[in-house]
């Protein structure tokens, strides 16, 4: 059985020791703090851009706001506990907090996973049923899916985390760089494998059932593009496939090289564990508002008139007032 040396007790608290053998600690951290940073930044200019903006609220333009409060989520509830360990050098985590931590690293995982898989389908549907398209995809829909997802997902990490605190730990030890439930079933006095395999479908559902959905949406898009007569409106539309790969890549990409290197039998170390867990976490998050934002011509409008004092005025007003002056 695992922590066979160590008394068996209900800790109070953990230590994050993910960090300690890395050199340059510092600089990582300042690293990590930028890119959380950049993170709220460029999420929350795009959600107050949608939000105060009544010609964005549309239903791809919720689908964006929803990624990026999913982003925001996801990232602080794994970044905080790593800044908090690189530069102010606390590496002590209250029990509660780190099971706070989990869920929300949890929770904001899965829904990343289908704000993604929504986004996807959206695209899919402008491109193969552009006359239909105002027809199903609404914003009352498009609010429906995401509480069902938030629900879906709550729904899961609510039994993960019941799982967690279910058990005992017998060492005070996160071996990671923030809390997640992996880590925390490895500190416990438990066999973690048991646990693992029923939490399995959560972790491997996605990237063997929702991972390969999207691909296949955006090979019928790549399909659809082919037929596109214009030369410039097929060039936009590979540019923007190929950005929105880029985005699903760094998303899913650290999980399936994960899964496929031990599957072959390939042990990874506690550094290639903690980058794995880290580049979801920071990489996607800030890649995401700058594929799905500045890339969408209308926020770009926004954000030109909000740098430059410039007044955008919506394409309605302009044709009356242009009416008036003749």
């Amino acid at each position: 059985m695992a922590n066979e040396n160590y008394t068996v007790k209900n800790v109070d608290s953990f230590i994050i020791t993910g960090f300690d053998h890395l050199q340059n600690q510092k600089f990582l951290g300042f690293l990590i703090l930028i890119a959380y940073m950049l993170i709220l930044l460029v999420n929350g200019i795009n959600l107050c851009i949608i939000s105060t903006n009544r010609h964005l609220h549309k239903p791809m333009y919720i689908l964006i706001c929803n990624l990026a409060v999913v982003d925001i989520m996801f990232s602080s509830s794994c970044s905080t506990t790593m800044i908090s360990v690189l530069l102010a050098e606390i590496k002590t985590v209250s029990y509660y907090s780190c099971i706070s931590r989990t869920f929300f690293a949890h929770l904001g995982d899965i829904t990343e996973c289908l704000a993604l898989t929504l986004m996807a389908v959206d695209r899919l549907i402008a491109i193969r049923l552009p006359l239909r398209y105002h027809s199903i995809v609404t914003n009352s829909r498009i609010l429906l899916f995401i509480f069902l997802t938030w629900l879906a997902g709550f729904a899961a990490i609510v039994y993960v985390i019941s799982l967690a605190a279910s058990v005992l730990y017998c060492q005070p030890v996160i071996r990671y760089v923030f809390c997640n439930f992996a880590s925390m079933m490895r500190a416990a006095c438990v066999d973690p494998e048991p646990y693992f395999f029923r939490t399995a479908v959560l972790s491997v559902g996605p990237i063997c059932g929702l991972f390969p959905f999207i691909l296949c949406t955006y090979a019928v898009l790549a399909y659809s593009v082919t037929k596109l007569s214009n030369s410039s409106s097929k060039n936009q539309m590979i540019n923007t496939c190929l950005s929105h790969l880029i985005v699903l890549l760094s998303f899913f990409a650290p999980k399936l090289i994960s899964i496929l290197l031990t599957r072959i039998g390939v042990v990874l170390n506690l550094t290639d564990r903690n980058a794995i867990l880290i580049v979801p976490a920071l990489v996607s998050p800030l890649i995401n508002p700058i594929v799905y934002c500045t890339r969408t011509k209308e926020i770009r409008k926004r954000l030109v008139g909000v740098f430059l004092h410039k007044k955008i005025v919506p394409n309605h007003l302009k044709s009356i007032s242009i009416a008036l002056s003749s």
